[in-house]
């Protein structure tokens, strides 16, 4: 009969792999990324919030040093079609065992947009492929660039298509956003420093090998993927094959494979049958009671695809329709509650649980803390509805 593992242990392995309880917490904010391997890139201040509450000092710019000066952290499309945030060395992983499928979804769409729009006299394929170019080369010149000002250098680049033709979603864009969707997945651009605040959308790009050309290894998938099972594994195991699946977006046939090549053992949890690395059965070490008030999307709460043990059955009041998650609060490996910003600034608070006096009290704290790091900054969805609690909370 396969071993064992409880809710309770695996919600004290959250506390210190992930970073969250205080004697656990990370040196800086690329140690923090590491320790959920990469951070939620979607929201742009998610970044920010869920690399400061897993490190023992810092603010926001020292996230920005990371990212845009010392450029140790880097944002690569990966995973699911969705933005990360990882370490150099995980971003290459990245790269090669998920972006790849990425970029060639990516460019099948971008060249049937094309067709569609009548460019490229009947062979849409090389006419992508010099718009490809021609944003590779600008980037070059330039060294960082705007989507509207790669647009500005190259017909191609500025060339009209449309979306949702005939439906109330109709829309015109410019086949500069389709090639840099398309680059980066491939590891030929990145996004680099955004035209506003920390909390901004509008990013620059440049090209990854004049970037961070540590990033650009041409590794091989196997072997990637099986190395990004297994730090996927360290972090947020044990689990099912299907939460891997599930994160990484990878077929079944490619989670299989990877797994396989990997000496995991088999285990009984809560749900079901689960998995971890053979070498990771003892429990972990006991960490003090702890609280963390995490971001929409932080890593913890969208790291599986089966979140009962941590959430309960709260999971339609603390995400989004679409399953993007808002932000939570945590206590001891579980999500108590939910807190918001307010239109003033200040973060309100909102428990599912009666966590006690002395809890209560370090959330209350903690809530403070954040809102100096926020400072004037005004959180608002970019990539993802409300939910539902989060609502409650400011209305």
């Amino acid at each position: 009969m396969p071993p064992s593992i409880s809710i309770a242990e695996r919600r004290a392995r959250i506390g210190r792999r992930h970073r969250l309880a205080a004697e656990a917490r990370a040196r800086d904010v690329v140690e923090a990324a590491a320790g959920v391997v990469a951070l939620h890139g979607t929201d742009a201040a998610s970044v920010f919030l869920a690399a400061l509450a897993r490190t023992k000092a810092g603010d926001v710019q020292v996230v920005e040093r990371a990212l845009y000066e010392d450029r140790s952290l880097l944002r690569v499309l990966a995973m699911r079609r969705t933005m990360f945030v990882a370490p150099v060395e995980t971003a290459s992983l990245l790269l090669a065992a998920c972006s790849r499928d990425v970029a060639a979804s990516e460019r099948a769409k971008a060249v049937a947009l094309v067709e569609a729009a009548g460019h490229g006299g009947g062979d849409s394929a090389a006419w992508f492929g010099e718009a490809e170019r021609a944003a590779v080369e600008a980037l070059r010149i330039h060294g960082e660039a705007t989507a509207p000002e790669l647009a500005g250098e190259d017909p191609h680049l500025s060339a009209i298509f449309e979306l949702g033709v005939g439906t109330k979603y109709a829309a015109k864009q410019k086949v500069v956003s389709r090639v840099l969707n398309v680059l980066g997945a491939e590891g030929r651009a990145i996004r680099t420093r955004p035209r506003g605040s920390w909390i901004s959308t509008q990013f620059r790009w440049a090209a990854l090998e004049e970037w961070q050309p540590a990033a650009t290894a041409d590794l091989d998938i196997d072997a990637s993927r099986i190395e990004l099972a297994r730090l996927w594994l360290a972090a947020f195991g044990p689990a099912t094959a299907d939460d891997l699946r599930w994160w990484t977006g990878w077929t079944v046939g490619a989670t299989r494979k990877a797994l396989a090549a990997l000496e995991i053992v088999e285990v009984e949890l809560d749900e079901g049958p689960g998995i971890v690395l053979g070498d990771d059965l003892a429990p972990a070490d006991a960490v003090e009671p702890w609280c963390a008030l995490l971001p929409a999307l932080d890593p913890t709460t969208m790291g599986w695809k089966a979140r009962e043990w941590y959430l309960a059955d709260r999971g339609q009041r603390l995400f989004d329709r679409n399953g993007n998650a808002g932000p939570t609060v945590w206590v001891d490996g579980r999500v108590a509650g939910a807190w918001a910003q307010a239109p003033d600034g200040e973060i309100r608070i909102a428990l599912l649980d009666d966590v006690g006096a002395d809890v209560r009290s370090a959330i209350d704290a903690a809530a403070e803390d954040l809102a100096g790091r926020i400072g004037d900054a005004r959180l608002a969805p970019r990539a993802r509805g409300r939910s539902p609690l989060e609502q409650e909370l400011l209305s």
